[in-house]
């Protein structure tokens, strides 16, 4: 059966999301939201790069796109720098009726972690109109559920998960958020970016470490965030940003879970802008710019790296597609499923694209 569906928002996943609801023949498009006056009146296929118009035109209504009754919406807007308006958003639609995937809202992808301000509205929205909502994306997301996961699902015995994105995000077009909240390009020491304020780690990646203590039925004795910056001694110029010398060009980060002392659950990143940044630290195997590893100690040990991007796509233009998919793809799940947040252990064990050719 088609499912009705919107696309809100147009940026770097959006846009992305875009074609792929356009192109499946199970999806029928029926409404697309842009916030930015040059977007707003043009055609959804000419927003994404298709040729064909489709007759769906952008607008900033919401209350209009809510009232469409569709069946999902897809919402990758940014909500991280503007919680209180995302939410009221992706209300309006829940108590609509039309449920909701989307790729923002990463404090989400384990939402029994989320915090009572965001979960209880969304959960009262989802059961005042009878709908679901479902969080996911590559990182936060595969790397630390369904990679993990799987890797947890080969041993007999864990002593330790380590969910690893080790990526070179130089030609990655995204300073205005990537960029600034990785704190590409400034000066260590200076206030840290909002990614690495106390607490904020946590929020994002928090949940895949509670996740993958429920499914080693461990019980953590802390949760604890590190950070740690790269400056590089020579400029480097590349599509993110330039940075100067004495200027931050990585940055490693992540959040453990502690037990007896020790940490058993890790979810890390290394991410650099070009190979001459931190040299000393982990790269992806040769060949790559980017890896998801997942790497389990215990009996037997278990190492998955995990690679998008093929055919001479960027590494980091394909995140972006899978981070699109990985929402889209849910869909058919997400609109079968019962009211409320939903986990990745909520939905079937796989769910994929419908389109082959």
């Amino acid at each position: 059966m088609t499912k009705r569906v919107i696309q809100f928002s147009t940026g770097n996943v959006g846009r992305k999301a875009l074609e792929m609801i356009i192109g499946r023949p199970d999806l029928e498009l029926v409404g697309v939201h842009a916030g930015s006056a040059d977007k707003i009146g043009r055609d959804a296929a000419d927003l994404c790069g298709l040729d064909t118009p489709t007759g769906v035109v952008a607008t900033d209504d919401v209350a209009a796109l809510a009232a469409l009754g569709a069946d999902c919406v897809v919402y990758t807007n940014q909500a991280e720098t503007r919680p209180e308006e995302a939410l009221a958003e992706v209300c309006a639609f829940l108590e609509a009726g039309t449920n909701v995937v989307g790729s923002s809202f990463v404090w989400l992808v384990n939402p029994r972690t989320a915090d009572a301000w965001l979960r209880d509205p969304i959960e009262a929205a989802c059961s005042a109109g009878g709908t679901s909502m479902y969080v996911n994306g590559i990182d936060p997301g595969y790397s630390g559920d369904t990679l993990a996961l799987a890797a947890l699902s080969l041993v007999g015995r864990a002593d330790s998960v380590r969910v690893q994105e080790i990526f070179d995000y130089a030609d990655y077009d995204d300073y205005d958020f990537t960029g600034v909240t990785f704190g590409f390009g400034s000066l260590p020491g200076a206030e840290p970016p909002m990614m690495f304020l106390p607490g904020v780690l946590a929020s994002i990646w928090g949940g895949s470490v509670h996740l993958l203590a429920d499914a080693l039925q461990v019980e953590l004795d802390d949760v604890r965030e590190f950070y740690e910056p790269w400056v590089t001694p020579t400029a480097i110029d590349c599509v993110m940003t330039h940075v100067e010398p004495g200027r931050i060009a990585a940055v490693r980060f992540g959040v453990e879970g502690i037990v007896a002392g020790r940490p058993v659950i890790i979810v890390e990143h290394v991410n650099r802008l070009t190979p001459a940044a931190a040299p000393s630290w982990a790269y992806p195997p040769e060949g790559h710019l980017g890896v998801h590893r997942v790497v389990v100690e215990g009996s037997p040990g278990v190492e998955l790296n995990s690679h998008v991007g093929l055919g001479g796509v960027s590494e980091t233009e394909a995140g972006v597609v899978a981070t699109a998919a990985r929402i889209v793809n849910a869909i058919d799940a997400v609109c079968a499923a019962p009211p409320g947040l939903l986990g990745v252990v909520d939905l079937p064990a796989s769910y994929a694209g419908r389109v082959l050719g």
